[in-house]
């Protein structure tokens, strides 16, 4: 399954009503570590369509990023059943990723 792009209009749908997992990608095209990052979140939406996977540009969506207090990115934020179940912050690798899914 390809990435979503996550919105403030589409979130609640999208990432709090979703019946899978949903992992959201907290990112901005400046920021190099998101862009190196970027490969690693498509694989994995391939990979897993147990899960959903959804990309947040934290310049388009501010209030997203303050509201899941997102300091530094790229932030990683899993959510399950409408909460939010785990976090990482930085660049990560794969099995990691899929680790935090799966707690």
């Amino acid at each position: 399954m390809a990435t979503i792009v996550i919105t403030a209009d589409n979130f609640d749908t999208e990432v709090l009503a979703s019946d899978k997992p949903v992992l959201v990608d907290f990112w901005a095209s400046w920021c190099g570590p998101c862009r190196a990052l970027g490969p690693t979140i498509d694989e994995i939406a391939a990979e897993h369509p147990e899960i959903k996977v959804g990309k947040v540009n934290v310049d388009d969506n501010v209030a997203l990023a303050k509201k899941f207090h997102v300091l530094s990115i790229p932030t990683l934020a899993v959510f399950k059943d409408g909460a939010l179940t785990g976090r990482s912050v930085g660049v990560q690798p794969k099995d990691s990723i899929v680790a935090l899914l799966n707690k």
